[in-house]
């Protein structure tokens, strides 16, 4: 069987998060692991660590490759990325999940396709959310 060296990777810069849902490397954990597995991929394990005194580091490893996230609370910000391997893992997907659990103000969002010769950079679409008025 001969495999695909094409693959796609997702890294999203996100702004004006929660401290709350920054700062709680469980639930970030939990959240994670559903973004993978709503884009279909493969979790093979899963590390997360939580940081003192705020902050937490969150990275899935997947049998196409991987979805991450680093946090830092007091800014509000959240990096994420995701890349997976082959034609039928959307990492678009996993990173579209966890906007909608991080509802962030603002997103900054990049998108390289990979393994096909020179890395074609685009701007994906992003769906945010809008925030709930207070």
């Amino acid at each position: 069987m001969e495999y695909s060296t094409f693959g796609r990777h997702v890294a999203i810069d996100t702004w004006g998060v929660q401290f709350d849902l920054l700062n709680d490397a469980e639930f970030l954990k939990k959240e994670m692991i559903e973004a993978a597995e709503a884009c279909g991929a493969t979790v093979l394990g899963v590390q997360a660590k939580q940081f003192s005194p705020q902050g937490a580091t969150v990275l899935v490893l997947l049998s196409e490759s991987h979805l991450s996230i680093h946090t830092y609370p007091e800014r509000g910000f959240a990096a994420l990325d995701c890349y997976t391997c082959g034609e039928t893992v959307d990492p678009q997907v996993a990173i579209d999940y966890m906007v909608s659990v991080l509802q962030p103000q603002k997103v900054y969002a990049k998108k390289l396709v990979r393994g096909v010769g020179e890395l074609e950079v685009l701007d994906p679409e992003i769906h945010v959310p809008e925030m709930a008025s207070k």
